[in-house]
């Protein structure tokens, strides 16, 4: 996979990575919520299953990702796997960066 990108969609991304990150944080927090809202379960379990979940989601690019532009094309392919990113989102980047990401998430799934 080249990772040759053009200036407009480096600089498109470095617009838009920020508003993503938090928008799929707060993604994350509404479903925190939902278990700590959980009356069903012990506080411990609730406890136990938020602390696994956030050392798991730290991980995602849709929270934190190497802002370098060698590493833009794989991390749009993550940010699009993971859900932070959506076909909306990719509007205004290059129709080769468009077909790169969705080509790899639809390799993805066979």
């Amino acid at each position: 996979m080249r990772n040759d990108v053009n200036e407009s969609d480096w600089k498109l991304f470095r617009e838009r990575i920020v508003g993503w990150q938090e928008a799929f944080m707060e993604k994350l927090i509404a479903e925190y919520a939902i278990i700590l809202q959980d009356g069903s379960k012990y506080a411990s379990e609730r406890f136990w299953e938020i602390e696994k979940r956030i050392k798991e989601d730290k991980r995602l690019s849709g929270v934190m990702c190497e802002r370098r532009r060698s590493m833009l094309l794989s991390n749009m392919i993550s940010l699009y796997r993971e859900g932070a990113i959506t076909d909306d989102d990719l509007e205004g980047f290059s129709d080769e960066l468009l077909r790169r990401v969705r080509d790899a998430n639809a390799n993805d799934g066979e």
